[in-house]
């Protein structure tokens, strides 16, 4: 698909500024859409916006196809009769600047729970559009809800400790489990029903103020997933469904022992014998919901580093051909010009950017990446305009907090480089990237802030403590969204 130049700002809802102890889908939404287009911006990049589980992090979720229930709004259940007023005068002392997980989620699935409790006793007129989003959305919420009627009837374990005849998904014991916990999946229903329909709303919103979203989608699921339990052929799982090989990088400069993610791994004979259904509807889910993907892990596509179940690091592992030219030409005709964003980062080889560049997508420059020499692909001056360039993505630190903890020479180089002192390093990253001819540009919303390695998002190495980061009410200035505008209007963004 053939892009516009434009730039846009990388924050999760999570990130967003709310009272109730998370950011949500409520009206701080849609304050921020209206800041962002305001600033000239066009694009607002989210990850994953999929239920999380272990570690909080939206790249390890419940469900490929399901909605994140922690952002729905208090407020927007408020206001549409689900909540009462005293639901919501409970003192809870939420931090401004975090995200406190560990407190958060008993008490969102709690308020939740009431709203449940009103819709159950007298649902009213939204009965019908709860039933045409149930019917709508069967071939994945129906699993999606039993998966998390179980997990919670096995008090939140994964499903792989769950009696055998459900982890088999044995005809009969799915169905005596269904009308046992008949009550537990319609909520759970419920619960998907409020986020899409607050979602919907919102993207709607953005795309009329001319905010166009980028979505992303993990290349890989977590195994303690409904995708893995209600379709466990599609996966190397053994007998008794546990994975048999799993997910990771190699060893590299960085990480001598490489990273083993632990994801179960394609069996991607059987996905193409389907005509690739499975990952053709997850596709299609994603683009009802985003306008954009940012495909993560484009080079699992051409080849993965597949490692054996059990080994302690993905040192032991060995490179595995992917799907390549045949997967995306699958998509392409089920989906048409593709709207895809090729995560290229990592160890690529020739077949990653053959495949990437057959099918002409973008890849990404990360411009903390850049300052090794004047011969880093990453610098500006090797860009063509068929790429998107971060300052910073996630998995980084801040831009000033990478400057403020970088090697001395590369400090140096990137002072040389953009022709700065350093005083104000974020921000000359952001000029940097605006005037660049990349055809997207695009920060975190922390490098807008100036904000140090405290606001970092992402650890890839580091269990808990991720994801935290919120923004308070206070940070969006019209002075900081002046500056912007600037730069949108300097560089014909």
């Amino acid at each position: 698909m053939k892009f516009e130049r434009a730039s846009g700002v990388l924050l999760h809802p999570t990130s967003l500024p709310s009272a109730y102890g998370i950011g949500d889908l409520g009206p701080a939404a849609y304050r921020w859409i209206e800041w962002l287009a305001g600033a000239g911006c066009k694009l607002w990049q989210v990850l994953p916006l999929s239920p999380t589980g272990y570690g909080d992090s939206p790249y390890q979720c419940f469900s490929a196809f399901a909605g994140n229930p922690y952002l729905i709004s208090p407020e927007f259940l408020l206001r549409d009769g689900w909540l009462h007023s005293n639901d919501l005068v409970e003192k809870t002392d939420w931090p401004a600047e975090r995200v406190d997980y560990g407190r958060l989620i008993p008490w969102k699935l709690n308020l939740l729970e009431r709203a449940y409790l009103r819709f159950a006793a007298d649902p009213g007129p939204a009965r019908p559009a709860f039933e045409q989003f149930c019917a709508r959305n069967a071939a994945w919420l129906d699993d999606f809800a039993l998966f998390m009627a179980l997990k919670e009837a096995h008090g939140g374990g994964a499903w792989d400790g769950w009696p055998a005849p459900l982890r088999q998904r044995d005809p009969a014991a799915l169905a005596a489990a269904a009308d046992r916990h008949a009550d537990a999946l319609q909520r759970f229903k419920f619960y998907q029903f409020l986020f899409f329909q607050q979602w919907n709303a919102l993207r709607q919103f953005a795309n009329r103020q001319g905010v166009r979203i980028i979505g992303d989608v993990p290349i890989f699921v977590a195994y303690d997933s409904a995708d893995v339990w209600a379709h466990p052929d599609l996966f190397y799982l053994d007998a008794q469904g546990c994975p048999t090989v799993v997910a990771g990088v190699p060893p590299d400069y960085f990480s001598p022992t490489g990273q083993l993610w632990g994801n179960p791994l394609y069996r991607w004979e059987i996905h193409k014998q389907t005509g690739y259904a499975w990952w053709l509807a997850r596709l299609r889910a994603v683009l009802e919901m985003v306008d954009i993907i940012r495909l993560d892990h484009f080079r699992g596509f051409a080849g993965y580093w597949e490692v054996p179940a059990g080994e302690p690091t993905a040192v032991k592992g060995r490179w595995v051909a992917g799907p390549g030219a045949d997967f995306f030409q699958a998509v392409q005709q089920a989906l048409g010009d593709l709207p895809l964003v090729a995560e290229d980062l990592g160890e690529i080889t020739p077949d990653v950017v053959e495949l990437r560049d057959r099918f002409a997508l973008p890849g990404m420059k990360i411009l903390q990446f850049a300052f090794t020499g004047p011969d880093n692909p990453f610098l500006p001056h090797h860009y063509t305009p068929h790429c998107v360039v971060y300052t910073g993505t996630h998995d980084n630190d801040t831009a000033r907090g990478w400057y403020e903890s970088a090697p001395e020479a590369e400090k140096d180089f990137a002072r040389r480089y953009l022709g700065v002192d350093g005083a104000d390093f974020a921000w000359d990253l952001i000029r940097t990237a605006w005037r660049s001819v990349a055809v997207f540009a695009l920060a975190p919303m922390q490098d807008l802030l100036n904000l140090g390695t405290e606001a970092r998002m992402n650890y890839p190495s580091r269990l808990g403590g991720n994801w935290e980061w919120r923004m308070t009410a206070s940070a969006l200035t019209p002075q900081l969204q002046q500056a912007l505008r600037e730069l949108n209007t300097l560089y014909s963004r």
